[in-house]
């Protein structure tokens, strides 16, 4: 029998490529990895690292070993839950939950209160995280939960690794002052903002949303003339608030309050939105605390009106 423990450390290798990597991902020193996987290769009889230069190469064993990890993880952490679920029965313990600003504040917040308050024994841990950094943290085991924006940098929806469930879809509406002619209740289609001068946000990891507006605007059939960029919405707000531009911005972004602005609906063909993806390493959907949660996930996306169908209800195809 295997120690899978070592079998992680060796996925982690897998993963990121070097042994000083899979260190950072699993709390060990080079050394201490590079051990793991020696003591592995014993218990199988097999060697699993070769020297190659500086660093180390997987042999075939390794690669021949590495084509069921995820399915001997997958069957442990559905195991596990099982267990969990005749021992326990009830939530307990502690659920370690990971997003981006915008999902944690509207999902996992409230997420976090509710779930205590019906399961008293169980108490629910918020961190931020960008999507592709939760990914690592549900790799590593440091997270439980995640709830991440889907982008083309994600997993595949086929990575045995990570069970991941279209949760909502996150529009995003125009931004303008109150006075602007566009404002208000009439909802204009993205092509009448052809000439307007637009704040953008900036491109970095793990942001998707200048993607999403400059991809809409050229199905619209314009190029947007960039006059300003900014990286966090509230930044945006402001630049909008002193009459420097429009905007889009995700309906469940966060503004700041005393800003006199309007958020209104676009209409037609071609509105931008964002999907989020709640995200559990696989088969431990049924672990009590996780499953407890990923029902009330599905709740808090139905109650803000963006659900997609399926929400929370079985595994992602």
């Amino acid at each position: 029998m295997i120690d899978l423990r070592r079998l992680t450390v060796l996925r982690a290798i897998a993963e990121y490529g070097t042994v000083t990597a899979a260190a950072g991902a699993v709390h060990l020193t080079p050394s201490a990895v590079s051990q793991q996987v020696r003591q592995l290769g014993k218990e199988l009889g097999v060697v699993l690292l070769q020297p190659q230069g500086r660093r180390v190469r997987l042999t075939e064993a390794a690669h021949a070993l590495l084509r069921n990890a995820d399915a001997i993880e997958e069957l442990w952490q559905r195991t596990e839950a099982d267990l969990r679920a005749t021992a326990e029965g009830e939530p307990s313990g502690v659920l370690r939950t990971a997003a981006f600003p915008s999902a944690a504040s509207a999902l996992l917040a409230p997420l976090a209160v509710q779930l205590h308050h019906s399961w008293p024994e169980l108490t629910v841990r918020v961190r931020e995280a960008e999507p592709l950094d939760c990914f690592d943290l549900l790799f590593s085991g440091d997270t439980d939960l995640a709830v991440v924006e889907a982008m083309p940098e994600n997993p595949p929806l086929n990575d045995r690794r990570f069970d991941q469930r279209p949760l909502l879809d996150d529009p995003f509406d125009l931004l303008t002052t109150a006075g602007h002619p566009l404002a208000g209740e009439h909802g204009p289609a993205l092509e009448e903002l052809a000439a307007e001068p637009w704040i953008l946000g900036m491109p970095f990891s793990g942001c998707s949303a200048r993607h999403l507006v400059l991809a809409a605007c050229r199905s619209a059939g314009f190029t947007p003339d960039v006059a300003h960029e900014a990286r966090e919405w509230s930044l945006v707000a402001a630049l909008v608030s002193h009459g420097l531009g429009v905007a889009l911005v995700p309906r469940l972004a966060q503004l700041p309050p005393h800003l006199d602005l309007v958020r209104t609906p676009l209409t037609g063909r071609h509105v931008p939105s964002r999907r989020f993806l709640s995200v559990v390493r696989c088969g431990s959907d049924g672990h009590p605390a996780i499953a407890a949660a990923l029902a009330l996930l599905g709740e808090l996306a139905a109650k803000q009106g963006l659900s997609v169908a399926g929400a929370g209800a079985g595994p992602a195809v």
